[in-house]
């Protein structure tokens, strides 16, 4: 079977290599790093056939290690916030590292987007990438094991999790890509549309920590049912959207969580290009790169600014080890953490 080449991409500090390594399927094509195990490119061929780099990415290792935007990375342990920095589990608090405001965020200061991956196999379209987080790291209990395998088919980027744990812990991993459905270096997507599959969403006090409700979408600029331009509500007279600068929000998926279910998609007008999200998680976190400004250029001198992309992190609700009525993120000890996001491009 044929290898996924792979080739240097710099070292780190210690001496460990950093590689490069490309997939390709059909008429799609994606390269990923270790280091945070980031997907660098995903090229995909527009309405004409012209191949299209839809995801955000940098040229150099030093461009990845010197930002804090988490372009392209695994988040984890725990992705998005928890508040206060800290969690109870088992009737012990576990004190966490303060890396937004008071709140901790994807997984602390040196989260698994900071640490350079193994890649345990690899085939011309599908790589496993792994890593064993030891008990303590960044205050997390357990030693994890954690499993992330990309893969390449005709039409989608499949990315699977699996995680184990010697301990009762918390586990909530995620994908961290910014994509620009017109291509990554295209500037603003306010005009690229989108359309997420929830009838509620998360709402936040300032600092994006959920306020604990699960309130109807119905009324609200936070309805994104039907498929609107990104640009049409995200600067509305919305306390939500004022406080996040845009969206940044926690969409609880319709449909049963642990299901493959359509989370969210969306469309660029430009191009042709559409991509669907589907999930098997219970949230999604749409993100409209508010705060993206003192990103390294981009890939072959891109200038990436406040909305010249947006994410959708498939994910537990934030800040869900505070909230008995969010899904719940413990893993115990023995059991296995699977979750499956598949990002499925096409043209319209």
């Amino acid at each position: 079977m044929n290898q996924s080449p792979s080739t240097p991409f710099g070292v780190m500090p210690d001496g460990t290599p950093v590689d490069l390594i490309t997939l390709m399927q059909g008429n799609l094509s994606c390269e990923l790093i270790t280091y945070g195990g980031a997907v660098r490119s995903l090229i995909v061929p527009d309405c004409d056939g012209h191949p299209t780099d839809v995801v955000l990415g940098l040229d150099t290792l030093e461009d990845y290690r010197s930002q804090d935007k988490y372009l392209g990375a695994i988040v984890g342990r725990y992705a998005n916030r928890i508040a206060d920095a800290s969690f109870c589990l088992n009737g012990k608090e576990y004190p966490l590292a303060a890396n937004n405001g008071p709140n901790h965020l994807h997984g602390g200061l040196e989260g698994f987007n900071s640490q350079v991956w193994t890649a345990e196999s690899k085939e011309a379209n599908r790589v496993v990438l792994s890593r064993i987080s030891p008990d303590g790291e960044e205050g997390y209990p357990g030693t994890l094991s954690v499993q992330v395998t990309y893969t390449l088919t005709d039409d989608s980027l499949e990315i699977d999790y699996q995680a184990r744990c010697d301990q009762d812990t918390i586990c909530n991993l995620t994908n961290h890509s910014y994509f620009n459905l017109a291509g990554h270096n295209s500037g603003l997507i306010n005009e690229q549309y989108v359309q997420i599959n929830a009838a509620s969403y998360t709402p936040t006090f300032p600092g994006s920590i959920p306020t604990g409700q699960i309130m109807p979408v119905d009324g609200t600029p936070m309805d994104l049912r039907q498929a609107c331009r990104i640009g049409d509500h995200v600067d509305d007279d919305f306390p939500q959207l004022i406080m996040a600068g845009g969206y940044d929000h926690n969409w609880v998926i319709d449909g049963p969580f642990g299901t493959l279910r359509p989370a969210a998609a969306a469309w660029c007008e430009e191009t042709g290009i559409t991509m669907e999200v589907l999930t098997t998680m219970p949230g999604v976190q749409f993100y409209t790169a508010n705060f993206l400004e003192g990103c390294p250029d981009g890939k072959d001198g891109a200038l990436y600014g406040n909305r010249s992309a947006f994410c959708l992190e498939t994910q537990y609700y934030p800040d869900s080890p505070h909230h008995e009525n969010f899904p719940s993120p413990i893993l115990r000890a023995g059991e296995i953490y699977r979750h499956k996001t598949i990002y499925r491009f096409g043209v319209k």
